[in-house]
């Protein structure tokens, strides 16, 4: 019989520094810093109906450094009975500077009331489908941009535990406090000055984007309503956000007969009056041009692009609102008209 010798070789034990550590707890932060778990979590919830000193508060918060200790946020929601997260779903269109400027003093103002913004998107989703979404992460605070959300999915969200909803639309919803965006108002005071500067052939642009019509509809109604009972006219021209878009229409404009533009918002009125200029077209001899939002790229153009200035609610009010909402979550709700629409007018118009 043949015999074959094998050496197994030998491997050494894991050493502590290789072997997978333990997750930091409280009561580890406790025995660290030489306190009680409670005073653990009195100093890293920040609870200001205990007093606890302040080189106790460093000497927790050191330990908790020192071990990479942090709370456990779903334990936390557990014994409060609610988390404190925000949640802030995506809208429903590609979010543009102005916007993206809100959220951001939004998130800040939150931030310093001690809650924590998470932005939500879910393609696909839409009313009471996406609020029964967002309660599985059962947030104290919902803000919902744009329609959509109707009274059940209000309801469906508050027995999840949230104890605000706040919805950011043309219209309130019940259950729900309501800061309502009167885009009418903005195509109103666009195309009224417009009219004013002697304009009477008007074009209107309306994004062809999914998810624009629910701003594009009341501004192009509103640009409506301000000439009704006049001698002008409207003229709605869909328009995707495409060079190519852009170059298409403006090759059809000495048909249109229009002698100016309201083009939805600044990036649109941008892409269509390059356009137009590139074709010949003079702005304001020949089409008088105005968006909405008052980008700063727009005062770089040349000619100067005249606007609709929209004043968003301050991140700090908005903040405000949501925390008085969740501390009183039984008060009626708040109803605010946002925004006044300001004409800016310079070189387009």
């Amino acid at each position: 019989m043949r015999y074959v010798m094998v050496q197994i070789p030998n491997t050494p034990a894991p050493t502590p520094s290789s072997a997978p550590r333990s997750v930091p707890t409280s009561a580890d932060v406790a025995r660290l810093a030489g306190v009680s778990r409670a005073t653990v979590s009195y100093v890293l919830n920040n609870t200001s109906a205990v007093r606890i000193s302040e080189p106790t508060r460093r000497r927790v918060h050191q330990a908790a450094r020192d071990l990479g200790y942090v709370p456990h946020a779903a334990a936390r929601a557990l014994r409060a009975g609610h988390s404190r997260m925000v949640l802030m779903p995506a809208p429903p269109v590609p979010a543009g500077p102005l916007y993206s400027q809100f959220v951001h003093d939004l998130q800040g103002a939150l931030s310093r009331l001690d809650y924590t913004v998470v932005q939500y998107g879910a393609c696909g989703l839409h009313g009471d489908d996406a609020a029964r979404a967002w309660a599985e992460l059962r947030p104290v605070a919902v803000l919902v941009p744009g329609p959509g959300l109707g009274p059940q999915g209000v309801a469906l969200l508050k027995r999840s535990g949230a104890r605000a909803v706040v919805t950011l639309s043309s219209e309130p919803v019940e259950g729900a406090h309501a800061l309502l965006l009167d885009h009418a108002g903005v195509g109103r005071s666009a195309v009224g000055h417009l009219y004013a500067r002697g304009r009477r052939r008007i074009g209107v642009v309306v994004p062809e984007e999914p998810g624009t019509r629910m701003f594009s509809a009341p501004r192009l109604s509103g640009a409506r309503a301000a000439l009704h009972g006049t001698d002008a006219t409207v003229t709605e021209l869909p328009l995707a956000y495409t060079e190519e878009s852009a170059a298409a229409l403006a090759a059809r404009w000495p048909g249109l007969g229009l002698d100016a533009v309201f083009a939805y918002n600044d990036e649109y009125a941008m892409l269509l009056m390059r356009a137009l200029q590139d074709t010949g077209v003079r702005v304001p001899e020949d089409t008088a041009v105005i968006g909405a939002d008052d980008l700063v790229l727009g005062r770089l153009l040349r000619p100067r692009l005249s606007t609709v200035r929209i004043a968003l609610p301050s991140g700090r009010d908005l903040a405000g609102l949501v925390d008085r909402a969740v501390r009183n979550p039984g008060a009626a709700p708040e109803s605010h008209e946002l925004f006044e629409a300001t004409v800016v007018d310079r070189d387009s118009t």
